[in-house]
C-alpha cells in the first residue's frame, strides 16, 4: 500500500513539473511574441520618422532649385561687383576664387564671363543657406546655354593636395555630369533620385537629386543637389542598412499627402526583415534591412536576463523529474523489462539456430521451450521412448521422423531433474549441405581451370599474329626486290589488319561485360549491308577457292532502325569462321524475316566444311576455353562464338550453332531490328518494270536467287527451257560461257561486282544484288542507245519540240508519262533536297527509261548528264540539270495540252 502510494506520488509530481515547464516555455514565447512585435514597431516608427525628416529636405531642396533657375539666370554683373577670379586647374577645369570660404566653386567646360557671374550669384546664395550646416553639400549646375557644369559645395576643393584625391575629385565630376546630360536628354522625366551614396573618403551618405528644366532653343538645365541623409539616421541605427528606392506610384504636386504608416511595410526578404516607408510627395522609399540574425541577437542581448532565468528554472525542473524517476519508480520495473528483453534474446537465439531445440518437463508434460522446427516434429515425436533409449546409448540417437533422418541429443537438466533438452539434427539436410559443397568445390575447380585454359589459349592467339607480323618486318628489312617488298607490304598488312581487328574485339567484349557498350539506332539498307559484307569475304572466298550462295528472302528496299555495325560485325566473324572450317564446297548465307514478328531477322550460315568439335562449342558459353582450326591462309578465333552470342543477346537475339564432323555447320543468327514503314510502289515505279529477262541456268540454287532478286524490282523472269519459240526478251543470264545472245550477263560468284568483257557482254556477281541491277540496267541502256541510233539514221532532222510534242500526242502512253513524270520530277527535287543520291540515282534511271522508251532524245540525254553529275557528286550542276529536265517537261506538257 505504501509502495502504491509513493508511486501515486511521484507520478503526480513529474506531472507537476511538466505542467510547470509547458507554462514556462508559453510564457517565455508570449513575452517574446510581444517584445519582438513592439520592436518591430519602434523600428517602423523610427524609420517613418526618418522619411518625414528626408521628404521635408526633399521639399527645402526641391523650393532651392526653383528659386537657382528662377532668380538666377546668368545676366553679367558690373565690373566693379565682379570680386573673383578663375584659376585653371586642368584642361576645362576651372577653380574660382572668391572672398566667402564657406562654398567653394569649380566651372567644368569652356564657358563665358555670364557662366562666371551666375557661378558667383548661386554661390553666394548656397553661403547664406549653408552657412550653419556642418555637413558637406553639393550643388551640380548643368548650363543649357554652353553645356558646361557648375559645382558649388561646402567640400574644401583647394586642400585636395595629394593626387589621388585630386583624380578621384575628378572623376567623381566626370560621373555626375554624365548623369546629368543623361538626365537633360529624357524628355518624359522631369525630376530623378539617385540612390544613397558613400564617398571613397568619407562616411556621410548622401543621395542627388536632379531636375530638369527645358529651354526652347537650348540644351535642357539640370540642377543637382546632393543632400546629405547622415544627420537623420539615428546612431541605434546601421547606416549600411538603409536604402532609397525608386517608387513606381506616381505623385502629383498638390495631391493630399497619405498616411505613411498605412503604406509601410515589414516584409522578409531571404534571411532579412525589410522595412519599407515611401516618402509622402516623391516618388522614393526608404528601406531597412535587418538581418535575422542580429535581430535575434539584439533581442537575446536585450532580454538576456528573462531568458537565463527561464532556462534555469526549465534545466532544474528536468532535473527533478529525472531525480525523482530513478529515486522513487520501483526496482521491479526494471527488473520485468530485463526479463522480458532477456526472453525475447533467449527466443531469438533459440529460432535462429539450425536444428531443432525442444525443453520438455515430464512432470507437467509441458513444453518449456522451443523452436519452431521442434514445433513440427513434436507431433511425429514420442519423447518418453527417444528419453528411454537416449539414456540406454549415452544421451545420443538416431530416429526416422516423418521419413527424415534425424541425430537426437538428449540432455538432462541439474536443477530440475524432470527437464530435459532435446537436439534434432536433419542428417539428410546435412548431406544435402556437403553435396552442395563439394558440388561449388568442383564449379570453382572447373572455373579455375577454364580461366587457366583461357589465358594460355588467349596467349597462343595473341602470339601468333605478333611473330607473323615480326617475321614478315624482319622479311622486309632483308629483302632487296621490289616486287618480293611488295607482296611483304601487302601480307604485312593483311596481318597488321587482322591483329587490329582481334583487338578490337577483345575491347568490344570487355565493354559488352561492363554494360558500357549499348546498341545504336540508325537507319540502314540490309540489302547494301549484305552485299558490302559479301564483297569483303570474297578474297578470301576465292583465296579457298570456295563457292558462296546468298539468299536474300527480304525486300532488298526494305529499311531498318539497329545497329547496323554490330549485325556486319556478327555475320563477318561467323562467314569468317566457316570460310576457315570449309576446304572443300561453298558457303551459303540466307537472310530472312521471322512471319509473325516482322522485326526479327533471322540470318542462316551453312557451311561443306569439317564440322566443329564439342571442345570448340565450348567456346560459345566461355570465350578461348579450347584451340580452333587453323588452314592455310587463317585461323579461327576462340572469342568469336562468345562474342557473336553476347552481341545477339544485346540485340535481343539468339545464336546457335549446329554441327556434324565431316558434314558441316549451320549458324543461325537471331537479332531484333525494328523495321522502317515503306511506301508501297506501284508497279510502273520498280527500276526494271516492262524488263523481261532470260534465265538460262544450270544451277537450281542459282535461279532461285536470280529469280527472286530479278522479280523484286519488277523484271519478269522467263526459263530458257520453257519459253516458247516466239516469246521476245531484253536481256539473257546465262551461267554458261559458251551461251551468249546480243546483250548477256555471264553469272559468277567470284567477280567483285561486275566486268564488262565486251560490248554487251558482262561478267557479273549473282550473289551481290546491286551488281546484278547495275550491270543489267547497262545493257539495258545499251540496248536504248542502239534503238536511238537506229531511230536517229531513218529520221533525221527531227529534234525540233513541234516534233516530240507530236510524238508524244500520237504515243499511247502519253497518259502514263502525264501521271508519272511530274511525280519523278517532284521526287528528284525533294530527294536533292535531302541529298538522298542513292534515291535521286534511281528515280533519274527510271526517268531516262520512260524518255527512251518515248524517243523523246533530249530527255534522255538530260538524265544522263545527272546520272553522271550523281555519280560525281555535284551538286550545283544536279540542280541545275533538274530544272532543264523540269522546264523540258513543262513545255511538252504545256503544249500537249
Amino acid at each position: 500500500m505504501a509502495g502504491k502510494y509513493l508511486s501515486l506520488t511521484s507520478t503526480n509530481i513529474t506531472r507537476f513539473f511538466w505542467l510547470f515547464i509547458v507554462l514556462l516555455v508559453m510564457g517565455l514565447g508570449l513575452y517574446g511574441y510581444n517584445y519582438t512585435n513592439a520592436y518591430l514597431n519602434d523600428k517602423m516608427r523610427t524609420v517613418q520618422n526618418t522619411a518625414e525628416l528626408l521628404q521635408k529636405r526633399i521639399d527645402k531642396f526641391r523650393y532651392m532649385t526653383y528659386q537657382i533657375y528662377d532668380n538666377y539666370s546668368g545676366q553679367p554683373m558690373t565690373p566693379d561687383a565682379v570680386n573673383a577670379q578663375e584659376i585653371r586647374l586642368r584642361q576645362d577645369m576651372y577653380l574660382v576664387s572668391k572672398p566667402h570660404k564657406k562654398t567653394d566653386a569649380l566651372i567644368f567646360g569652356t564657358h563665358d564671363s555670364s557662366t562666371l557671374d551666375l557661378t558667383l550669384k548661386i554661390s553666394s546664395f548656397l553661403d547664406d543657406q549653408w552657412g550653419s550646416n556642418t555637413l558637406p553639400y553639393s550643388l551640380y549646375y548643368l548650363n543649357g546655354q554652353d553645356n558646361s557644369m557648375l559645382v558649388v559645395t561646402t567640400a574644401p576643393l583647394q586642400q585636395q593636395d595629394s593626387r589621388l584625391k585630386e583624380n578621384a575629385v575628378t572623376s567623381t565630376l566626370q560621373a555626375r555630369r554624365a548623369e546629368m546630360l543623361q538626365q537633360a536628354n529624357t524628355l518624359d522625366e522631369r525630376e530623378s533620385y539617385s540612390g544613397l551614396r558613400k564617398p571613397r573618403q568619407g562616411s556621410d551618405y548622401s543621395f542627388s537629386l536632379r531636375t530638369t528644366f527645358n529651354n526652347p532653343g537650348h540644351l535642357a538645365t539640370v540642377i543637382a543637389f546632393d543632400l546629405p541623409i547622415t544627420d537623420l539616421i539615428p546612431y541605434n541605427m546601421a547606416r549600411d542598412n538603409f536604402q532609397l528606392n525608386g517608387n513606381t506610384t506616381a505623385v502629383n504636386e498638390g495631391d493630399q499627402e497619405d498616411d505613411s504608416a498605412a503604406a509601410s511595410s515589414i516584409v522578409m526578404q531571404g534571411w532579412s526583415l525589410v522595412f519599407d516607408v515611401p516618402l509622402s510627395n516623391s516618388p522614393l522609399s526608404l528601406t531597412y534591412h535587418v538581418p535575422l540574425f542580429s535581430l535575434v541577437v539584439d533581442l537575446s542581448r536585450n532580454n538576456f536576463w528573462l531568458i537565463l532565468i527561464n532556462l534555469f528554472l526549465m534545466g532544474l525542473a528536468m532535473a527533478s523529474i529525472y531525480f525523482i524517476r530513478h529515486q522513487y519508480i520501483r526496482p521491479s520495473e526494471n527488473m520485468a523489462a530485463q526479463l522480458q528483453m532477456q526472453q525475447a534474446l533467449n527466443q531469438e537465439i533459440i529460432s535462429g539456430l539450425p536444428l531443432g531445440l525442444l525443453v520438455y518437463n515430464f512432470s507437467n508434460h509441458s513444453v518449456v521451450l522451443s523452436n519452431k522446427i521442434a514445433d513440427q516434429l513434436l507431433p511425429h515425436l514420442s519423447l518418453n521412448k527417444i528419453a528411454n533409449m537416449a539414456e540406454q546409448h549415452h544421451g545420443t540417437i538416431q530416429a526416422t521422423v516423418n521419413n527424415e533422418v534425424y541425430e537426437i541429443r538428449m540432455i538432462r537438466s541439474q536443477i530440475s531433474p524432470e527437464t530435459y533438452l532435446f537436439m534434432l539434427h536433419d542428417q539428410d539436410k546435412e548431406v544435402m549441405v556437403n553435396r552442395t559443397l563439394q558440388q561449388a568445390k568442383r564449379e570453382f575447380e572447373k572455373n579455375l581451370q577454364a580461366r587457366k585454359l583461357m589465358l594460355h589459349n588467349l596467349g597462343i592467339e595473341l602470339n601468333q599474329p605478333l611473330q607473323e607480323l615480326n617475321g614478315l618486318a624482319v622479311a622486309l628489312v632483308e629483302e632487296q626486290s621490289p616486287e618480293e617488298r611488295q607482296t611483304l607490304e601487302g601480307k604485312l598488312l593483311n596481318e597488321s589488319r587482322n591483329a587490329l581487328t582481334l583487338v578490337d574485339n577483345i575491347t568490344l567484349l570487355t565493354r559488352l561485360e561492363t554494360q558500357d557498350w549499348q546498341p545504336a539506332g540508325e537507319k540502314y539498307v540490309l540489302s547494301a549491308m549484305i552485299d558490302e559484307l559479301l564483297l569483303e569475304a570474297l578474297p578470301r572466298l576465292n583465296q579457298k577457292g570456295l563457292g558462296l550462295l546468298n539468299h536474300f528472302n527480304i525486300a532488298p528496299e526494305a529499311t531498318f532502325i539497329g545497329d547496323v555495325q554490330a549485325v556486319k560485325k556478327i555475320l563477318s566473324l561467323l562467314l569468317d569462321y566457316a570460310i576457315v572450317t570449309t576446304s572443300l564446297g561453298k558457303v551459303t548465307l540466307t537472310s530472312e524475316q521471322d512471319e509473325d514478328r516482322p522485326d526479327l531477322l533471322i540470318f542462316h550460315i551453312n557451311d561443306t566444311g569439317s564440322g566443329i568439335s564439342k571442345e570448340e562449342l565450348s567456346n560459345l558459353n566461355y570465350p578461348f576455353l579450347s584451340q580452333t582450326l587453323v588452314d592455310r591462309f587463317n585461323h579461327g578465333s576462340g572469342l568469336t562464338f562468345f562474342l557473336c552470342n553476347q552481341l545477339c543477346k544485346k540485340l535481343g537475339g539468339q545464336l546457335e550453332i549446329r554441327s556434324k564432323l565431316d558434314i558441316g555447320t549451320r549458324y543461325t543468327v537471331r537479332v531484333k531490328q525494328r523495321q522502317e514503314p515503306q511506301e508501297l510502289e506501284a508497279e510502273h515505279e520498280k527500276l526494271l518494270n516492262d524488263v523481261t529477262v532470260l534465265l538460262d541456268i544450270t544451277s537450281e540454287e542459282v535461279r532461285g536467287i536470280i529469280t527472286r532478286t530479278m522479280n523484286a524490282y519488277g523484271a519478269v523472269c522467263i526459263v530458257a527451257d520453257d519459253r516458247q519459240v516466239a516469246r521476245e526478251y531484253d536481256v539473257l543470264l546465262t551461267d554458261n560461257p559458251q551461251n551468249s545472245d546480243k546483250f548477256t550477263l555471264l553469272l559468277t560468284d567470284d567477280e567483285s561486282g561486275f566486268q564488262q568483257l565486251e560490248k554487251h557482254y558482262i561478267r557479273v556477281n549473282y550473289n551481290i544484288s546491286s551488281a546484278l541491277i547495275d550491270a543489267t540496267l547497262l545493257l539495258i541502256e545499251q540496248q536504248f542507245s542502239v534503238s536511238d541510233d537506229s531511230v536517229s539514221s531513218e529520221e533525221p532532222g527531227e529534234d525540233s519540240l513541234d516534233h516530240y510534242e507530236k510524238q508524244l500526242k500520237s504515243s499511247d502512253y502519253y497518259q502514263l508519262f502525264v501521271e508519272t513524270v511530274p511525280e519523278d520530277l517532284e521526287k528528284l527535287y525533294n530527294e536533292n533536297q535531302r541529298r538522298d543520291f542513292t534515291s535521286m540515282s534511281q528515280t533519274a534511271h527510271r526517268l531516262k527509261g520512260v524518255f527512251a522508251m518515248l524517243n523523246l532524245t533530249p530527255g534522255k540525254q538530260m538524265c544522263e548528264s545527272l546520272e553522271q553529275y550523281i555519280a560525281d557528286g555535284d551538286a550545283l550542276q544536279i540542280t541545275e540539270t533538274i530544272n532543264h529536265i523540269d522546264s523540258f517537261v513543262s513545255r511538252l506538257l504545256q503544249q500537249g495540252s
